[in-house]
């Protein structure tokens, strides 16, 4: 941007607030430690009791939930109509739990895994951590970058 007192500040999202964003969206990413790299997989979730709970198969991510419990997972969403956007990050611990109540059954029956089927372990996360942010979005307009050489060049 062309003068820096025109970028908006993200706001602070206290947990109260990051936990009603959670609830009201159902996908989000989830970061893994796999063979000592990060990898990110997109999975749907639901929230329980300031948890997150998602259903994956035996794969991967369970793999590396199974190594090492510790994920990220991290959730947005963009209103271009409303010029705002949002950020939710939850770290914490995942562990396999068992549908027992009726509660939790209905939950797992609600996420529907994307790939249909053998998605049979349910997954929670509990939470060490959860910050958020809210973003002012910016018209495209007041972004002012001038074209280096190169960035030139490549447009030429």
């Amino acid at each position: 941007m062309s003068d820096k007192n025109n970028v908006p500040e993200a706001e602070i999202l206290d947990p109260e607030e990051c936990w009603t964003l959670l609830a009201e969206t159902t996908v989000g990413r989830l970061a893994v430690i796999v063979d000592g790299h990060p990898d990110v997989f997109p999975v749907n979730f639901k929230v329980e009791d300031q948890t997150l709970i998602f259903r994956t198969g035996g794969g991967t991510k369970q793999q590396a939930i199974q190594s090492d419990s510790t994920v990220a997972l991290e959730a947005d969403a963009v209103s271009a109509q409303f010029g705002l956007a949002w950020s939710v990050v939850v770290k914490g611990k995942a562990v396999e739990t068992q549908p027992t109540g009726a509660a939790l059954d209905e939950i797992r029956r609600g996420l529907f895994p994307w790939q249909g089927v053998g998605q049979e372990h349910l997954v929670r996360i509990v939470p060490e951590s959860v910050t958020g942010r809210r973003f002012s979005l910016t018209a495209p307009m007041m972004w002012h970058t001038t074209l280096d050489d190169v960035t030139r060049a490549g447009f030429e």
